[in-house]
C-alpha cells in the first residue's frame, strides 16, 4: 500500500502480509500520537485480544517529533525521537496483539493545515481495505488541536466510505479532556477492564514520554478507575475501569451533520441539565 509519505510504515505483529491483516481488522483507532491509540481505545485492544476472529488495527498519523524530552532523552535530536516513539509504538502493537499498526509520519503542521488532504487520502485508503465495523477516533470536545485536526481528517475519511464499508459505531473518546461532564443518558460507556496487567502494560511502554515527565501510566488507570467508581452514586460498580465516548456514528451516517453543532447539542444539553437542577433545588 503506498501513501503519500515515502517515510510513513506498517508493522504486522504476526508477521501476515498487509492485506490478510486488513481483511481480519473488526476494530480501527485513529490516533494522532503514539499512545493515543493505548489511552483512549483500550476497548477496542482488550475486546481483541486473543481473539480470532476480531482484530484491532492502529493507526497514528504523526511521528511524535515535538515530544518534550529530559533525562535520557534530553540530548535527542528531532528525528532520533522519532525513531524512538515509532519502535515505542510498534512495541505497544506486539504486546496487543494487534492486527496491523500504521504509522503515517506526518507533522503537527501538516495535520493542521486544512488546505492538506493527504493524511485524509492515507486514512481513506486504509479504512477502504480494513472495513472495520467498530472504530474509535478523538473527540470533538478534545483541548489538543492536534488531536481535532486528526479527528477532522479521519471523519472527512469515514464520510467518503461507500455505505456498505461504513461502520457500525464511531466513537470519540477521551484523551486531554475527559468526559465526565456528558449526560450519563448521552455517554457511549467503554469498559476497559479486562486484562489489567496488559492494560497497564501498554501506556507503560512509553517511556520516552513517562520519563519525561509525563506519567500517563498512572493517570490513565486512575481516570478509567474514577469513572467506574463515580458513574453511579446508587449502586455498587460492575467494572473496574470505564472511559466515555460521543457516539459519531450520526455525524458518519450523514455527512451533511455540522461537526460543530453536533458536538455543541451536548454541552446544550449539560447546560440544561444543570440549570434545571439549580432552578429546582436552590
Amino acid at each position: 500500500m503506498e501513501f503519500n509519505k515515502t517515510t510513513a510504515q506498517s508493522y504486522i505483529p504476526d508477521g501476515s502480509d498487509l492485506n490478510t491483516a486488513l481483511s481480519k481488522t473488526t476494530h480501527l483507532a485513529i490516533g494522532a500520537h503514539q499512545d493515543d491509540l493505548e489511552i483512549f481505545a483500550y476497548n477496542g485492544i482488550a475486546a481483541c485480544y486473543s481473539q480470532r476472529d476480531k482484530w484491532f488495527t492502529g493507526i497514528t498519523v504523526t511521528n511524535g517529533a515535538g515530544s518534550s524530552r529530559v533525562g535520557v532523552y534530553e540530548n535527542y535530536t528531532d528525528e532520533e525521537m522519532v525513531q524512538v516513539r515509532a519502535d515505542e509504538q510498534n512495541k505497544a502493537a506486539f504486546v496487543g496483539d494487534y492486527a496491523a499498526q500504521f504509522q503515517l509520519d506526518y507533522s503537527s503542521s501538516e495535520v493542521k493545515d486544512t488546505a492538506n488532504d493527504s493524511a485524509t487520502e492515507d486514512l481513506t485508503r486504509i479504512l477502504e481495505k480494513a472495513g472495520a465495523k467498530t472504530i474509535y477516533l478523538h473527540n470533538p470536545a478534545d483541548k489538543h488541536d492536534t488531536h481535532i485536526s486528526v479527528l477532522a481528517k479521519s471523519l472527512a475519511a469515514l464520510r467518503k466510505l461507500p455505505e456498505e464499508l461504513k461502520p457500525e459505531a464511531v466513537y470519540g473518546c477521551e484523551v486531554w479532556r475527559d468526559l465526565d461532564w456528558m449526560l450519563d443518558s448521552d455517554k457511549s460507556v467503554l469498559d476497559c477492564s479486562l486484562y489489567e496487567n496488559m492494560a497497564n502494560s501498554l501506556v507503560s511502554l512509553y517511556d520516552s514520554q513517562i520519563s519525561g515527565g509525563k506519567r500517563y501510566d498512572l493517570a490513565t488507570a486512575g481516570r478509567r478507575l474514577a469513572n467506574a467508581t463515580y458513574f453511579d452514586s446508587h449502586s455498587s460498580d460492575d467494572a473496574t475501569a470505564l472511559t466515555w465516548a460521543i457516539d459519531l456514528t450520526p455525524l458518519v451516517q450523514d455527512p451533511s451533520l455540522s461537526i460543530k453543532d453536533y458536538t455543541l447539542g451536548y454541552i446544550d444539553r449539560f447546560k440544561a441539565d444543570v440549570g434545571e437542577k439549580l432552578d429546582r433545588l436552590i
